[in-house]
């Protein structure tokens, strides 16, 4: 699977114009701390969901090294800052957030599904 990082502001006004796509379902970005294991298994079971599934594009982002960024998507798309976490944009708007294994790639198709 292809991760996209987000490294600066610019890339998540990228990860923002590609969720217009209509071509793709939606953007994922998963905020991750390398130091957590329940964030590595949240990682591992994305990718693993992912991998066949091309119909996502996914950025990441390195908490430890970037947790001003972190806390811009928290206020642009006013979701409470959570690590592991997934934020899934469609059409420029937060549809679906969710933290630790709580993450689904079930739950974000249903967003999906409901227009959410």
């Amino acid at each position: 699977m292809d991760w996209l990082t987000i490294e600066s502001l610019t890339d998540i006004e990228k990860a923002v114009e590609d969720s217009y796509m209509e071509s793709k379902k939606a953007v994922i970005l998963f905020k991750h701390s390398t130091r957590c294991s329940i964030s590595s298994t949240a990682k591992f079971r994305l990718e693993n969901t992912l991998k066949s599934n091309p119909d996502f594009i996914v950025y990441y982002l390195d908490l430890l090294n970037n947790r001003a960024l972190s806390n811009y998507l928290a206020e642009r798309f006013d979701v409470r800052h959570e690590s592991p976490q997934a934020i899934v944009l469609k059409n420029g708007k937060c549809i679906y957030h969710a933290s630790h294994l709580s993450i689904s790639i079930n739950d974000i198709e249903e967003s999906l599904q409901q227009g959410v």
